[in-house]
C-alpha cells in the first residue's frame, strides 16, 4: 500500500539540530519514500535556516490561536531526494537564535504557543496544498497537539476524517508541560482537560494528550518501549503509558551508512574497512595530533561524543574520571551542555596530558573520534535509542555502555570464554560500575588481543539499516489505518 504521509517535527539535519531527533527526521522520510510513499515533511523555519536557499510555496495562510486570535503565516519549500520539506515561516515565534531555549539555557516562556501554533500551521498547510494524508506522523511534544486535534476538533472534518495518527516518543523526559491557560490555544472543548487525557497535576501536558489520542504510539527501541512503562524511566507518565501500551510499538532507529562509513568517510585521515584496518591506526595518530595528545599506540584511546547532560551519564564520568585517568588510556571528549560540565572537562584537559576536550560541536571531529578511538563511552542514565554506539560498531570502535534502552538492544556484551560480543556493558548507574567496566575494557584491550580482534570483526559486520525501520513503520501505518476504519 502506497501512502500519503504528513511528517511533522521540530528539527531536521542539516537545517536545525539539537539532538538525535534531527537525524531521524532526515533519514526516515527518505527511506519511506524509497518504499513508494509520498511524503511532505514540515518544520519551523528558524532563522538559522536561510530563506534564500528555499522557495516560497504559499503565503497568506492562517490558523486560529483562540484568545491570541488568528496567526497569519507563509510556507517555504525545498525539494530533497524523494520528498518535499516545507518550512512554516512566522517571525514572532521562530525568528530567534536558538530552537527551544534562550542564551541562558532556559526554555522560551512562549514555547507553548510556539509549538501549538506550529502543529496547527503544519496541518493547515496540508489542507492548503490539498494534500490529504493517510498518515499524520507527529514527533515528540513539539507536535503532540496534532493527534489531539485530529481526534477532537477535526474528528468529523471531511479533509481529516480518514487520516490516522502516529506519535513517536524520541525522549520522554521532555513532555511539553505548560500553564493550563495554554489549553485555550488548542481550541478544543474544555472537557478534554482531564486527568485521563492531558491534565497533569493541574498543568497541561501535551505529550500525555498525544499518548491518549494517537492511533498508534511508537518509540525508538524495543527496550525503551518497555522502560517507559516503569517508574524509573517513565518521568511520571509510566501508568498512563502502560494504560495505552496496547498501541505502543518499539522500532529501533537506523543509521545512515552513506554518511557513517569508514570506507568512504571524507572527514577521516585515511579510509579503511574490514579487509584492511591499517587506516584506523592512521586515524588514531591523526586524532591524537589534532587534540594535543601524546602519540601512543600501546594504550587504548576512549572517545565520547554527546551532550554534557545528566541523561548522557556525564555526572557518572565526572565522579569516576579521577580514578580512570590513572589507567593506561587516553580520553577525547566532544560535547557541550551544562556549564559546570563544560568547565570541568576543559579544566581536566589542561591538568592531565591523557585527556583532551573540545567544547562545542564539530561534525568532522565527531567522525574523526569515531574512526580514531579504540573504545567509545556511552554511560547513559537512559537512552531511548542512541546512534553513536551504532556508528562506533561500523568504525570498529568498541562501545562501553550502560545497558539501557537502545544501548542494550544494539550492543552484545563481551564473553571472554567464547570471544563473542561487540562491546562492554554495565547495569547500575553508579560510579563504581562505570569505572569497573572501563577497567575491564582497557584490560581486555591490553591483554586479550585475540578477543579484541574478533569483537572488531563482528562489530564492523553488523548493520542497523533504515530500510528495515522504514518497513516496520509502514506496517504500523497500515495497522493504524485498519484500526481507524
Amino acid at each position: 500500500m502506497k501512502l500519503n504521509i504528513l511528517f511533522c517535527a521540530s528539527e531536521m539535519t542539516p537545517f536545525a539540530k539539537t539532538g538525535g531527533l534531527a537525524d531521524v527526521v532526515a533519514a526516515l522520510p527518505k527511506h519511506l519514500a524509497k518504499l513508494g510513499h509520498t511524503l511532505k515533511v514540515v518544520l519551523p523555519r528558524y532563522y538559522q535556516i536561510d530563506k534564500a536557499t528555499l522557495k516560497l510555496s504559499l503565503s497568506g495562510l492562517s490558523v486560529d490561536m483562540g484568545p491570541l486570535g488568528p496567526h497569519h503565516f507563509a510556507a517555504f519549500k525545498k525539494d530533497l531526494e524523494g520528498f518535499e520539506v516545507y518550512f512554516i515561516d512566522y517571525e514572532l515565534y521562530f525568528g530567534r537564535k536558538n530552537l527551544y531555549t534562550d542564551e541562558n539555557g532556559f526554555g522560551y516562556p512562549d514555547n507553548d504557543r510556539r509549538f501549538i501554533f506550529f502543529s496547527k500551521a503544519a496541518m493547515e498547510l496540508a489542507r492548503a496544498l490539498n494534500f490529504r494524508p493517510d498518515i499524520l506522523h507527529a514527533n515528540d511534544w513539539h507536535t503532540a497537539a496534532q493527534p489531539i486535534l485530529l481526534n477532537t476538533a477535526l474528528r468529523h472534518d471531511p479533509f481529516w476524517s480518514q487520516t490516522a495518527s502516529i506519535f513517536t516518543i524520541h525522549n520522554l523526559e521532555h513532555q511539553g508541560v505548560f500553564n493550563p491557560r495554554a489549553f485555550e490555544y488548542l481550541g478544543i472543548d474544555r472537557s478534554h482537560f482531564n486527568p485521563f487525557e492531558m491534565e497533569a497535576l493541574g498543568a497541561l501536558n501535551l505529550l500525555k494528550g498525544a499518548v491518549y489520542h494517537a492511533d498508534k504510539i511508537t518509540t525508538v527501541s524495543k527496550r525503551y518501549a518497555k522502560e517507559i512503562q516503569t517508574p524509573e524511566f517513565g518521568f511520571g507518565l509510566h501508568e498512563h503509558i502502560k494504560a495505552h501500551s496496547y498501541k505502543l510499538i518499539g522500532i529501533l532507529n537506523g543509521v545512515d551508512y552513506e554518511e557513517w562509513n569508514p570506507k568512504t568517510d571524507p572527514y577521516i585521515a585515511q579510509n579503511y574497512d574490514l579487509e584492511d584496518l591499517s587506516g584506523k591506526r592512521v586515524c588514531t595518530t591523526d586524532l591524537q595530533k589534532k587534540m594535543g595528545l601524546p602519540k601512543r599506540s600501546d594504550i587504548p584511546l576512549i572517545g565520547f561524543v554527546g551532550r554534557f547532560a545528566r541523561q548522557k551519564g556525564i555526572e557518572l564520568i565526572a565522579q569516576g574520571i579521577h580514578e580512570m585517568v590513572h589507567l593506561p588510556l587516553q580520553f577525547v571528549f566532544l560535547g557541550s551542555g551544562e556549564k559546570w560540565a563544560e568547565k570541568f572537562f576543559s579544566d581536566l584537559a589542561k591538568k592531565y596530558e591523557n585527556i583532551a576536550a573540545y567544547i562545542g560541536y564539530s561534525n568532522p571531529l565527531a567522525h574523526q573520534i569515531e574512526a580514531g578511538s579504540d573504545l567509545f563511552l556511552m554511560p547513559s542514565i537512559f537512552e531511548p535509542c542512541g546512534l553513536n554506539q551504532i556508528y562506533s560498531l561500523r568504525y570498529g570502535t568498541l562501545p562501553i555502555v550502560r545497558a539501557v534502552g537502545g544501548l542494550d538492544d544494539t550492543i552484545e556484551n563481551y564473553d571472554p570464554q567464547s570471544k563473542s560480543g561487540d562491546g562492554f556493558k554495565f547495569y547500575d548507574a553508579t560510579k563504581d560500575a562505570l569505572v569497573g567496566t572501563v577497567r575491564w575494557a582497557v584490560d581486555t584491550w591490553l591483554h586479550d588481543k585475540e578477543g579484541i580482534k574478533k569483537m572488531i570483526h563482528y562489530a564492523m559486520t553488523r548493520r542497523f539499516d533504515w530500510d528495515r525501520s522504514a518497513k516496520e513503520y509502514t506496517k504500523v501505518y497500515c495497522d493504524a489505518l485498519e484500526s481507524k476504519i
